[in-house]
C-alpha cells in the first residue's frame, strides 16, 4: 500500500459495510443481478436501477480517452469517433476539450458524459492518467459506483494503474478490466492475467479470449455467450461481426478462423477454464474479482461486449456515506454532492460549473435545494447534462446521475445539496501539495486579477493557493510538475495574464489542527511559516522534515495533517 493510501486510510477509515446480497431485479429486462447492501433494503425504482455510474482509470496512453469515444459511438451520442492525436482538421475527441489537451494528446481534467445504451443509462467519467493530475482522479472516484480499468496489452500493469487501483480498493469499488491494443504486438494472454492477479491481488476471470496476436489478431471468442467476435480492420467505426457458435468444436469455427489459430484457441480456452476461476457476479460486486475483456478500442473492437458487461455485472447506484447518517439512493428526498468544479468550460462566459453526483431522489429542473454549508436555499433553474464540454439542459435527474450546476462561486468541492435536511457527504479528500512555487503576475498592475484567477483555480481543486502571513504574492502548491504548465497556460488563455512561477523557500505544507487557543499561540510563535489556504484554514509551510518533527515535539496539542477533508 502506498503512502497516499495509508494517509487516506488513517484520515477516513471506511465504515463497516454489511455483507452484500444478491436479489432479483424489479425489472428483469434491465439487469440480471443487483447488489444490495443489507438484506432488507427496499427495491430501487426501475429508473434508478438502470443507472450505471463508472470511471475509466489507467496509466497514461493505455487508451482511456479512445475507449470513451467508442462508448459514445455505441451509445449513439456521436456519429463518428474523434482521435486523441487528430491531424489537421480531423475530428478530435470529445472528452479532451481544453486547448492544452488537444495540443498534447493527453487528458488533464476529468470530464463527464451521460448516454443511453440497451436499456441502461451510463454516466461515464474519463479521468486523467498522468500522476500529476491524480488528485482530480481520486476525487472523481468518490462519485462513481464502479471503475473500468484499461490495460495496454503490451505493457501490462503500470505504476499509475497500481496507484489508482489502491484507491479503488480503499473504496471497495467493483472493477471491470479491458485489455486494449490487442491489434498490436502484445504479451501472452496468461502473462497479462497473471500479472494482474499478482500485482493487484484480485481474482481475474476472462470474459473473452483473444484469437491471434498483433498482425494475426482477428477477434475474440466470447466465453460468456459462446460467440465468435470478428474484427474489421478496414472500418474503424464499424461494429464487430458476431457469429453464434455451439462450443469450440463447432465446424463453423474453422470457416472463419485459420487452422493454426483454431488449435491454439481450443488449447488456451481449455487451460483458462481449468486454471482460472469462473465468473461470480457477487464476487465482482464486492470488488474481489474482475472480469477481463480483450479488444482494440481504436478499431471499435471488444467495446460493445465490455458495455454489455458493465450493464450486467456493474453495480446499481450505491448508498453514500454522510454525516450524521448514510444516504440511500431509493430515498424520495433529493440529495447530491459536488465532487468537481470546472471554471471557464466556455471561455466566452467566465462560467463555473459544479459537477454534482445525485445521491438520492428524483430531481426536477427548477427545484429549490438547501446548500448545507451556508444553509441557504438555491433554485437550480438551469442544470445541465454533459457530453464533455457540450451540454444540454437537464429537465430531470435520478440518483446515480451526474449533472452540472452553473454558479458564480457558491458551490465548492465537497458541498452537499439537500431538500432541507442537514446532511454532509464525507470522504472527499484534499491532499497536501508535493511541489510549491511562488506565483507573480508578469504585469505588477494586474496583481488583483491574478488573485481572482488563482482563487478560481483553488476552488476548482486544480491547485492549492496559500497566502503567506508575511510578504506579498501567493504560493501555489500542486501534486505534479505538469500542473504548473497547465495553470500558467490556462491563466494566460482564460484571463489574458502572463504569469511567472518562481522557486519557493518552502518544500511542503501541512494543515494545522488543534484547540483554538493552542493554534493561536502556535501561529503567533511561527509567523514566518504560517499561511492561509483559500478556505481561510491555517497552514504550516515547511522547509525540511525537521520543521515537522520540531512542531510535534514542542507543540503536543497541535496536529499537522497531510490531508484535509473537503468540508461542506
Amino acid at each position: 500500500m502506498g503512502p497516499l493510501s495509508a494517509a487516506l486510510n488513517a484520515q477516513y477509515p471506511e465504515p463497516p459495510i454489511p455483507h452484500p446480497v444478491l436479489r432479483p431485479c424489479p425489472a428483469p429486462s434491465i439487469c440480471r443481478l443487483m447488489l444490495d447492501q443489507t438484506p432488507n433494503r427496499p427495491e430501487l425504482p426501475p429508473e434508478i436501477a438502470r443507472r450505471r455510474t463508472f470511471a475509466i482509470i489507467s496509466h497514461p496512453d493505455a487508451g482511456k480517452t479512445t475507449l470513451t469515444e467508442k462508448f459514445l459511438l455505441y451509445g449513439g451520442a456521436i456519429q463518428m469517433a474523434g482521435q486523441v492525436r487528430a491531424k489537421g482538421e480531423a475530428r478530435r475527441t470529445r472528452s479532451d476539450f481544453m486547448q492544452m489537451e488537444k495540443d498534447r494528446g493527453i487528458s488533464v481534467s476529468a470530464s463527464a458524459m451521460s448516454f443511453d445504451f440497451s436499456g441502461f443509462r451510463f454516466n461515464l467519467v474519463d479521468t486523467p492518467g498522468h500522476s500529476d493530475f491524480s488528485e482530480d482522479t481520486y476525487r472523481t472516484l468518490t462519485a462513481v459506483d464502479a471503475a473500468v480499468m484499461v490495460i495496454d496489452g503490451a505493457k501490462g500493469v503500470e505504476s499509475q494503474t497500481q496507484k489508482l487501483f489502491e484507491v479503488c480498493r480503499l473504496r471497495d469499488l467493483p472493477i471491470l478490466t479491458f485489455c486494449n491494443k490487442m491489434d498490436r504486438e502484445s504479451r501472452d494472454t496468461f502473462d497479462i492475467i497473471d500479472e494482474i492477479q499478482e500485482n493487484l491481488a484480485i481474482d481475474v476471470t476472462p470474459a473473452s479470449w483473444p484469437i491471434g496476436v498483433g498482425r494475426d489478431f482477428i477477434g475474440c471468442y466470447d466465453m460468456l455467450n459462446d460467440r465468435l467476435e470478428l474484427m474489421d480492420r478496414a472500418d474503424r467505426n464499424k461494429v464487430a461481426e458476431s457469429i453464434q457458435i455451439n462450443g469450440l468444436d463447432d465446424p463453423e469455427l474453422a470457416r472463419h478462423v485459420p487452422d493454426h489459430l483454431v488449435d491454439k484457441l481450443r488449447e488456451e480456452v481449455e487451460m483458462a477454464r481449468e486454471l482460472l476461476p469462473t465468473l461470480d457476479p457477487q464476487s465482482v460486486l464486492e470488488g474481489h474479482m474482475t472480469p477481463i475483456w480483450f479488444g482494440s478500442a481504436i478499431n471499435s473492437f471488444g467495446v460493445k461486449e465490455l458495455m454489455d458487461g458493465i450493464g450486467t455485472y456493474g453495480p446499481e447506484p450505491q448508498p453514500q456515506s454522510a454525516e450524521p447518517r448514510q444516504i440511500a439512493p431509493e430515498e424520495t428526498k433529493v440529495t447530491g454532492f459536488v465532487f468537481k468544479v470546472q471554471a471557464n468550460m466556455d471561455p466566452k462566459h467566465r462560467d463555473r460549473v459544479a459537477f454534482v453526483r445525485m445521491a438520492s431522489g428524483h430531481f426536477k429542473r427548477g427545484m429549490k435545494l438547501t446548500h448545507a454549508r451556508t444553509k441557504k436555499p438555491m433554485a437550480i433553474s438551469n442544470p445541465v447534462l454533459f457530453l464533455a464540454s457540450d451540454r444540454e439542459l437537464a429537465e430531470e435527474a435520478w440518483a446515480g446521475d451526474i449533472i452540472g450546476i452553473p454558479n458564480h462561486g457558491q458551490l465548492r468541492i465537497g458541498d452537499t445539496l439537500t431538500e432541507g435536511e442537514a446532511l454532509r457527504v464525507t470522504g472527499i479528500p484534499s491532499f497536501a501539495p508535493e511541489l510549491l512555487q511562488s506565483c507573480r503576475a508578469g504585469d505588477p498592475m494586474k496583481a488583483k486579477h491574478l488573485e481572482k484567477a488563482l482563487m478560481q483555480f483553488a476552488e476548482e481543486g486544480a491547485a492549492k493557493v496559500f497566502k503567506p502571513a508575511f510578504g506579498s504574492g501567493f504560493i501555489v502548491g500542486v501534486v505534479g510538475a505538469l500542473q504548473f504548465e497547465v495553470l500558467g497556460s490556462r491563466i494566460e488563455m482564460e484571463y489574458g495574464l502572463p504569469v511567472r512561477f518562481e522557486g519557493s523557500q518552502f518544500t511542503s505544507a501541512r494543515w494545522v489542527n488543534g484547540p483554538r487557543d493552542a493554534v493561536d499561540k502556535f501561529t503567533a510563535a511561527n509567523k514566518q511559516h504560517i499561511a492561509h489556504d483559500h478556505d481561510g484554514d491555517v497552514v504550516y509551510m515547511t522547509r525540511l522534515q525537521w520543521d515537522i518533527d520540531r512542531v510535534e515535539r514542542d507543540y503536543p496539542d497541535i496536529a499537522l495533517t497531510a490531508t484535509k477533508e473537503m468540508m461542506a
